[in-house]
């Protein structure tokens, strides 16, 4: 069966792999094309059983016309940004600094989760292999884009996407967002958003808006505080979580969520981060990267005002089994927003918690190690937790509920539940990297696994912002 090829499992030899993973995506693109009413008809067949799984009727054709106003097209970079050296975790100051942290390709299968090749162990090359069966149907093994607004750069971990310039209802402040999530079916189809059924249960967390003539925002409320410092002092080795102190690096203010209600078009929610708030382009014109992040939204790796256009930082993780990317935009505590690199959205704190997947519940649920596998860093395959990423500052290797093509139930805004490995499952050898929801859940059963510091395993209390990207497998 093929999967994602990225050339000779080398470390070393970056230049094979990047050109191999970038020759795979360029095929998948041309493979999707000539199957593009299977798979449409596939896909629009999942959107709408998830849809019915709501009380919301579609929108009017009037309301739908102006959300269309809000189509980009966004081209990836003419050349890959430059990422500071305060970025790498290869620093010994990395919880103390600003900017993404490392990316998605990480010096070692703890911080790599790029699938190898079906030829490995085959004794014919991958040119004899046929095309992964996910250019057939979304849901079998392969990869799938599913944030679909612009260019994943499968070699370097980046998306590229278009940036949007609304207003501050009132002033002539410029609020720098994105788009990456809807709970309408019709609105995502036509714009390459991620649909999410349950953010029309967000409202309550959501600001409120309304869509310009040119398909822009006005926001009402909700302003960010990019200036502020990222810092975090971890706790000791080996129990670097919970950490002795920590700080944001982006701070929104009690009315600021990523989540707006647009009034005058239906009353659609949008997934719309916040990048810069308060500034002109001159100030945030970094299209190839060294970006200010004093003004701009740390998981952003290069800004283009004049193209509208922003590069994201991809992050690992999996959803039943399978490896994924998302991006982390905000956290509804300081706590999540320091580790996540992201923005502290205060107003998402008015989510409905710990419902999972019952009626008139905005949430899916993320599963966080605390105390995974941390020895031998991004060379230990079974890494895993927020130790680990304290300890060698990237990031965790999170377990995501239901994702499209998986599950009918996703939604950006995560469900926060913390778990640790008990002391009698470490000594007896037990404890390695999970990455299914399924899995976690029936070692909780089985005594295994509790929640941090032998609490009762659940809801933590808080959520997370991070839209899905890409599908690895």
């Amino acid at each position: 069966m093929n999967r994602i090829d990225r050339g000779p499992l080398v470390r070393g030899n970056r230049t094979s792999v990047c050109a191999t993973r970038l020759k795979f995506f360029a095929q998948r693109v041309t493979i999707f094309s000539l199957t593009s009413l299977t798979v449409g008809s596939f896909v629009t067949s999942l959107a709408m059983a998830q849809l019915i799984s709501t009380t919301k009727q579609p929108i009017s054709s009037e309301a739908l016309a102006l959300h269309l106003r809000a189509k980009r097209v966004a081209v990836a970079p003419e050349a890959k940004p430059e990422v500071l050296a305060s970025s790498s975790a290869t620093s010994s100051t990395f919880n103390s600094e600003q900017g993404p942290g490392p990316g998605a390709i990480g010096p070692g299968p703890g911080c790599d989760l790029f699938p190898a090749p079906a030829s490995v162990g085959a004794s014919v090359p991958l040119t004899y292999f046929g095309p992964s069966p996910s250019t057939v149907n979304p849901s079998l093994v392969g990869p799938v884009q599913l944030l679909n607004t612009g260019p994943v750069d499968a070699a370097n971990g980046t998306i590229t996407i278009p940036l949007y310039k609304g207003t501050l209802k009132g002033t002539k402040k410029t609020i720098w967002y994105i788009l990456t999530d809807v709970d309408d079916q019709g609105v995502a189809a036509e714009l390459g958003l991620n649909f999410s059924a349950k953010l029309s249960f967000a409202s309550n967390a959501a600001r409120t808006g309304n869509l310009d003539a040119n398909g822009n925002i006005v926001f009402d409320k909700g302003t960010v505080n990019f200036a502020a410092q990222r810092n975090i002092v971890p706790g000791p080795a080996g129990a670097e979580f919970p950490p002795k102190s920590f700080a944001p690096g982006a701070i929104g203010d009690a009315n600021y969520s990523p989540y707006v209600r647009i009034v005058n078009a239906g009353d659609v929610i949008y997934n719309a981060p916040m990048v810069a708030f308060d500034v002109d382009a001159s100030q945030i014109n970094f299209p190839n990267g060294h970006v200010d992040y004093s003004k701009v939204h740390d998981q952003v790796v290069a800004i283009d005002p004049n193209k509208m256009t922003v590069t994201l930082n991809l992050i690992n993780g999996f959803s039943f089994g399978r490896p994924v990317w998302y991006i982390s935009m905000d956290a509804s505590i300081p706590l999540a927003a320091a580790i996540e690199h992201n923005t502290y959205a205060p107003l998402m704190g008015k989510l409905l918690l710990g419902h999972d997947d019952s009626f008139s519940s905005p949430i899916e649920r993320i599963f966080i190690a605390t105390n995974g596998p941390e020895s031998g860093d991004c060379n230990n395959p079974l890494r895993q937790g927020l130790s680990a990423d304290l300890a060698d500052g990237h990031r965790p290797n999170n377990v995501l509920g239901g994702i499209p093509t998986i599950a009918l139930d996703y939604s950006p805004a995560w469900d926060a539940q913390l778990f640790a490995w008990t002391d009698d499952a470490i000594n007896q050898g037990f404890r390695g990297q999970v990455r299914e929801e399924f899995q976690i859940l029936t070692f909780v059963q089985d005594g295994l696994i509790t929640g941090p510091g032998g609490a009762k395993f659940g809801s933590s209390g808080f959520s997370i912002n991070c839209p899905i990207v890409q599908r690895l497998d």
